[in-house]
């Protein structure tokens, strides 16, 4: 697994995506051995660092852009990139803000985006590159085909990782139903999920990068990894510790911030998490509350799943449950009881199959 790309830099990306009338125009400098400084932002935080140059406050196209780009100053547009709103203007960021770039253009670029937050673009005439930076990141664009090669491994990861979160989680429903689950399963699949979301989350930023021609590739992400992030939620539903100051969202968040190498250890994950039964023994059984198997239920809403696990507190007692002790809980009713029981009868015969079929 790469390291997270931050939401600014994404953001620049989406607007130097393959197909945008923005790359087009960089198509164009590049394509006509030029270079070129561009601030993605008019905002007043640019205009103080400006210096010279001309208003032109005029729409956006890409002959425009490149026929500016033939003037040694820096274009400014505007935040969306529809306006041009200055040209060959001499930019003046701080001098103080650090910079690991040795060509004047580029120091230049890595310095304003550090210091005014705001998307800056280098196109390199010697180089025929084009470099984003965004806040405290640069990334240079690289070639379509090469992209593309990278988001296809990566779905290929994603493919392999996903196929063995099936496993473990139909592990885990079986378990369940048998009442031997232990701390070491349940991590093991929050630890698969939550891998399966951070490599979708890197093919993500690849398809954000090749804009039009990164159609494919969502298509595929979309059907690898459909009611993954209800899985996640789901399964630290059914088994964290609930304290006064520690709720579901801040278990899901927690887990977000695990750094990758944290995330392959099970006891960090456990005890990040909060777990019913700590993190001291990876072996100590657990028991489910049962929200992740009722939710196999068909058209069973989301208040009535609730009530049901307030009113009976665990998994096998709702499995041990009564037509009758399922009509009494507020919501549920005479058929939609039968439902319920018929469904998890359903499960438990389909799941103990599984296991040892």
């Amino acid at each position: 697994m790469t390291a997270r790309r931050p939401a600014a830099l994404l953001d620049a990306l989406a607007l130097v995506a393959p197909g945008s009338p923005l790359r087009d125009g960089l198509d164009r400098i590049l394509q006509a051995g030029m270079g070129a400084l561009i601030v993605v932002g008019d905002g007043p935080e640019v205009l103080n660092i400006c210096s010279g140059g001309f208003l032109l406050d005029a729409a956006y196209s890409p002959q425009r852009l490149s026929e500016l780009a033939k003037m040694d100053g820096a274009t400014i547009l505007a935040a969306d990139a529809s306006r041009i709103a200055r040209a060959n203007v001499h930019l003046v960021p701080n001098p103080n803000v650090p910079t690991s770039e040795t060509g004047t253009r580029h120091r230049t670029a890595e310095r304003v985006a550090r210091s005014i937050k705001v998307p800056v673009i280098s196109v390199s005439q010697r180089m025929n590159v084009i470099s984003i930076y965004a806040a405290d990141e640069k990334h240079q664009i690289e070639p379509v085909p090469r992209v593309v090669n990278r988001a296809n491994q990566a779905v290929q990861t994603l493919e392999r990782y996903k196929a063995r979160l099936d496993e473990v989680s139909l592990g885990l429903a079986t378990l369940e139903i048998e009442d031997l689950v232990t701390l070491r399963d349940v991590v093991s699949v929050l630890q698969r999920t939550e891998m399966v979301g951070r490599i979708a989350e890197e093919i993500e930023g690849y398809i954000i990068e090749l804009g039009d021609d990164g159609r494919l590739v969502r298509l595929q992400l979309e059907e690898l990894i459909g009611g993954t992030s209800d899985e996640r939620r789901l399964v630290v539903r059914d088994y964290f510790h609930e304290e006064s100051r520690w709720h579901l969202p801040d278990a899901l968040d927690a887990l977000d911030q695990l750094s990758n190498d944290d995330l392959l250890v099970l006891r960090r994950v456990a005890a990040t998490l909060h777990l019913e039964g700590g993190a001291a023994d990876l072996d100590v059984s657990i028991s489910p509350r049962g929200y992740r198997l009722l939710s196999r239920i068909p058209r069973l809403p989301d208040a009535v799943v609730n009530a049901i696990v307030e009113r009976f507190g665990s998994l096998q007692k709702i499995l041990r449950a009564s037509i009758e002790d399922l009509d009494d809980v507020e919501g549920v009713g005479a058929s939609r009881a039968q439902a319920i029981k018929d469904g998890l009868a359903r499960l438990t015969e389909a799941s103990i199959l599984d296991r040892y079929s």
